[in-house]
């Protein structure tokens, strides 16, 4: 099966505890409202460190005047100590130590990981990690996915921001620049990179980690989907809008989107673009759009609304597409770095411009039924260096 680009993941958030604290009461505190003073080590990061003492990432960000969740070693951090909130550090949990593996050779799963792990709302979630080590640095990989998954891989050391990364089982797929090598981004000895699983893909999943001359590979298994094909039947008005003349120039500039690689933008969950998140046509359906056509893949999620419904932006970044076409009808893209793009079809009105910032939440059009559509309804797609991910796997959520 190909990919019809202009046609219409399982995201695994696990945090791995085990880094010792250090916590130092401030002078000027009091018992009704205390601040503590965190310094932060090596292997830190503001989600982990907000997640041991129950709060919000968000609100940490906030007391603090943080605008991004970067840390680097020897930042202080102040935490709240009030009603609630707890007042002293949470027991170390000791790290679950990875074997060391050979380099060059294929990754040997190790025990999962110590520490909660969040699991996505898929029957394909990851509820764990596994850990190997190359060059003094832990990888930690999902054990298994599901095509059209969003992933991370977490590195976890001294060397970790000098990783190259990149998925080999790309290479003679249906992807955008196969086997493209990545930098981790992160800071304090915690990084990750962003991965993903292109729709139409069984075989398991490799990546290579390389640290100056050493190399880690690993490999993880595939799952279909299982879905059955959807057959469409539409009217040839709107069949036509396919070999519109203005196609190629649509084309282009989705494409050009996806291949922005801009830092990281946003700090705080996603949300859902609409108030209701009612689905009419799900993720990754195969589907025919004319008798004896091929097979083609949905690549978003559908959500009916009534035309003029506000659409708000999943999360913090840049427009970088606002503009009517002959498919995607009103079509607004947002770049969020590390890769991301969230995209939002067949909106009657676009009320934001190229160029703009705009912050989660922020209303940034209206449902339509403009472009290759049968009627009122929003398409958001979520792309991971321009493929196609399962939006619904990033609402409500910190990710990565």
């Amino acid at each position: 099966m190909k990919r019809l680009s202009f046609l219409f993941s399982s995201v695994t958030l696990a945090l791995v505890l085990g880094h010792p604290v250090a916590l130092a009461q401030s002078a000027s505190s009091t018992a009704s409202s205390a601040t503590l003073v965190y310094t932060v080590k090596a292997g830190d990061t503001l989600y982990r460190i907000a997640t041991e003492r129950g709060l919000k990432p968000e609100d940490l960000l906030r007391l603090n005047g943080l605008t991004a969740p970067a840390l680097s070693v020897g930042q202080t951090l102040k935490l709240p100590s009030g009603p609630g909130s707890a007042t002293t550090p949470p027991a170390v949990r000791p790290a679950t130590s990875a074997a060391p593996v050979t380099p060059t050779r294929p990754a040997t799963p190790a025990k999962p990981a110590s520490g909660p792990a969040v699991s996505a709302t898929s029957p394909s979630s990851v509820s764990a990690l596994t850990g190997n080590m190359v060059a003094g640095v832990t990888v930690r990989a999902p054990v298994r996915l599901q095509m059209g998954d969003a992933f991370v891989l977490h590195l976890s050391g001294e060397k970790a921001g000098q990783a190259e990364v990149s998925f080999p089982s790309e290479v003679g797929e249906d992807v955008r620049k196969p086997a493209e090598v990545l930098t981790p981004i992160g800071a304090a000895g915690e990084y990750l990179v962003l991965g993903r699983v292109v729709l139409g893909k069984t075989t398991p999943l490799t990546y290579m980690v390389k640290i100056g001359t050493d190399v880690l590979r690993g490999s993880i298994p595939v799952s279909a989907l299982d879905q059955k094909v959807q057959h469409l039947t539409l009217a040839k008005t709107l069949t036509d809008r396919l070999k519109a003349p203005e196609r190629p120039a649509e084309e282009k500039v989705v494409e050009a989107a996806y291949a922005l690689r801009t830092p990281q933008a946003w700090a705080r969950p996603f949300t859902a673009p609409l108030a209701s998140t009612a689905v009419s046509s799900s993720f990754g359906q195969p589907r025919t759009y004319l008798a004896g056509g091929p097979v083609l893949y949905h690549y978003g999620m559908d959500f009916p609304a009534a035309v003029g419904t506000p659409v708000r932006a999943v999360n913090d970044g840049k427009v970088v597409i606002a503009a009517t076409f002959p498919v995607r009808g009103g079509l607004v893209a947002i770049d969020h770095g590390a890769g991301l793009v969230s995209l939002y079809f067949h909106q009657s009105k676009l009320l934001v411009k190229v160029g703009q910032t705009v912050r989660r939440g922020d209303v940034i059009g209206r449902v339509g039924t403009t472009g290759l559509s049968a009627g009122p309804h929003l398409h958001l797609e979520m792309r991971v260096r321009g493929e196609g991910t399962l939006p619904s796997e990033y609402f409500n959520r910190l990710w990565p």
